[in-house]
């Protein structure tokens, strides 16, 4: 195991059964949706919040500055992105490092859920759909498909029928609601069942998004429990 990610975790109980690693979006921090925890409503469901902090680089569409980001963006488009591969792989590396983390403490991958925002979503798409092993669920917020032809090479059966929540604003200026739809059509062609939901929000979260949120991981995690 590489070095981890620094994180931020929350827990709801003292010993959680569930785990949601997190991602933010490009620019911000671990810290970003910490306070949303509180406001999912998880009642005593036992979840252990993990917010990775993705690594400090340049990133070429903002003109090489450097600053927190899960890869490299070298051009943007209303409804295309040119990104760099390799780094998208190295942070699917360093979540799937967090992934071994949870199962050492615990939780399996059948209990853990990849959640992610902008660009943190699209690792969290590639992350989830192309894991080994079966995932609880994977929750993309706002975001895109960052290389298809990746999860075409190397989506796995184990994660075929993974739960997918997919939501994004309709004045989304920054991730146009077009590249969010490009990526549940992709999803929804390969077979995977995809809930779609968009808000009437720019490039952000909404209270109704975070109450639809909340009730999705509630749903799958007294599921899985009762199962």
């Amino acid at each position: 195991m590489s070095q981890l990610l620094s994180t931020i975790e929350v827990e709801t109980t003292a010993h959680p059964q569930f785990s949601v690693i997190w991602l933010h979006g490009l620019g911000a921090d671990g810290s970003d949706f910490e306070p949303v925890v509180p406001e999912l409503g998880l009642g005593s469901i036992g979840v252990r919040f993990v917010f990775p902090n993705a690594p400090q680089i340049p990133v070429t569409c903002n003109g090489g500055y450097v600053m927190p980001a899960w890869y490299d963006i070298i051009s943007l488009g209303r409804d295309s992105r040119q990104v760099d591969e390799a780094g998208i792989i190295r942070s699917r590396e360093a979540v799937r490092d967090l992934i071994r983390r949870e199962n050492d403490r615990g939780i399996p991958c059948e209990r853990i859920f990849i959640a992610g925002f902008s660009q943190g979503g699209a690792v969290a798409y590639t992350t989830a759909l192309t894991h080994p092993e079966p995932l609880a669920g994977v929750i993309a917020l706002s975001t895109y498909m960052p290389v298809e032809n990746l999860l075409l090479a190397e989506a796995t059966a184990a994660n075929r029928r993974i739960p997918v929540l997919a939501a994004h604003g309709s004045e989304d200026d920054v991730v146009s609601p077009e590249l969010g739809r490009l990526a549940r059509d992709f999803l929804t062609g390969e077979g995977y069942a995809v809930a779609w939901h968009e808000f009437p929000m720019p490039h952000s979260v909404c209270w109704e998004e975070i109450a639809l949120i909340g009730e999705w991981l509630r749903n799958h995690m007294r599921a899985t429990t009762n199962g």
